[in-house]
């Protein structure tokens, strides 16, 4: 009875939802029933499952609005309220059992840093984020606590850019993340005088672009604000240029992956037969150049068996087949695969280490390399944290 009582109150309420906005509602709602049978009778637990799975399609999305905490709500009951049965049938546009069915560890283990009292000097910390929560903890909070530790006399707060994952982690896990304007307007309506914004992106690219225009709409409501450089610095013109930061970057996760192969050594693991591989998610916008750049500043460190790929193959020639074809024209036969990623997410643990037959493990284990994977994004590491801080010190110091 509890469980039919949920999926007829979460029917109603996406329904009256989808109405609300001037939609139609999808498959599996209280409107619109699941797919029948030939027979024209109604499959009940694929009917559940349908349901619970336009609830979670109706919450994937990158837009905010004034419903968004009841649809999230809504999802979470339809999804507790089916049975180990009816949730392995979930399939929708973006749902999926794993939705809320995958363990990615402990919410209750990270700060969402969305706290008022905030003071008259604030460090928002800006990231993309990640619905993994072992990774958000490891990795965005531990960039957030570095400068916590740096900056005592600073509150730190923290904003997500990506509505999806913002809404996931609300609807899974209870935990509540500011988006952008949401951070932006509780800084001013705590009377920040001095905001400083630390992106936790690796690049100057689209999501460092949006974030910018959020800045910008809020700039007048501070007496100073700025914007502290990504983690790879100024972009630059082509693929020769590099920066310190980048030679930072390289050497920080080269010998973070060094560490956990067990070399001592770049010479040792091209000895034993072994290139790294730093895997990042690739990109349309014109700040692609840095992946390129990357490779390059690994060539002038010496690092002749370390390179550079991307999970959208862009630039192309970081694309798996690429990288496969150097590795292999090297003369190596073992590979180590690491996320040049702040967060090790979704792509870190699918598209990198995944069982998929399109995952750059198993391209790799197909072209006949023996592949060894470490998921750790780039904000666990010491060095990198470091990173940050001096960024958002140089940003202070422009104050």
């Amino acid at each position: 009875m509890k469980r039919t009582t949920a999926l007829i109150t979460s029917a109603a309420l996406l329904a009256a939802l989808l109405a609300g906005c001037g939609q139609t509602a999808p498959a599996g709602s209280a409107s619109a029933p699941a797919s029948s049978a030939a027979s024209g009778q109604t499959d009940p637990d694929q009917a559940a499952a349908d349901q619970a799975a336009a609830l979670i399609d109706a919450i994937y999305v990158q837009q905010r609005t004034d419903d968004t905490d009841a649809r999230c709500a809504a999802a979470k009951a339809a999804w507790d309220a089916l049975t180990d049965t009816q949730k392995a049938l979930v399939q929708g546009k973006n749902a999926s059992p794993d939705y809320f069915g995958l363990d990615t560890g402990d919410a209750s283990q990270d700060d969402p840093r969305n706290a008022d009292g905030i003071g008259e000097k604030e460090i928002l910390v800006v990231s993309f984020g990640t619905s993994y929560n072992n990774s958000r903890t490891q990795d965005i909070q531990g960039i957030e606590e570095a400068l916590e530790q740096a900056y005592p006399g600073w509150s730190v707060r923290r904003a997500f850019t990506a509505q999806i994952i913002i809404n996931h982690v609300q609807a899974r896990d209870g935990e509540v993340i500011d988006n952008m304007e949401q951070a932006l307007e509780r800084a001013a309506a705590n009377g920040v005088k001095q905001l400083v914004v630390q992106p936790t992106h690796l690049m100057h690219g689209s999501e460092y672009d949006e974030m910018m225009d959020a800045v910008e709409a809020y700039r007048s409501r501070f007496e100073s604000v700025a914007v502290a450089e990504p983690l790879l610095g100024e972009v630059g013109s082509d693929a020769t240029v590099i920066n310190p930061d980048k030679a930072a970057v390289a050497r920080a996760i080269t010998a973070a992956a060094l560490a956990d192969a067990g070399y001592d050594s770049l010479e040792s693991a091209a000895a034993d037969g072994t290139a790294f591989v730093f895997l990042g998610h690739g990109t349309a916008h014109v700040a692609k150049v840095s992946y390129s750049q990357m490779q390059t500043q690994l060539d002038t460190l010496g690092y002749d068996n370390a390179w550079i790929g991307t999970v959208e193959g862009k630039p192309e020639d970081t694309a798996a087949q690429a990288v496969i074809d150097a590795v292999k024209a090297a003369g190596y036969t073992k590979v180590v695969l690491r996320p040049l990623m702040v967060v090790a997410g979704d792509h870190a643990h699918n598209d990198m280490a995944g069982e998929d037959p399109e995952s750059w493990k198993s391209l790799f284990t197909a072209a006949g390399l023996e592949v060894d994977v470490q998921i750790a994004g780039l904000g666990s590491v010491p060095a990198v944290q470091q990173l940050y801080v001096d960024h958002t010190g140089e940003a202070m110091a422009s104050l």
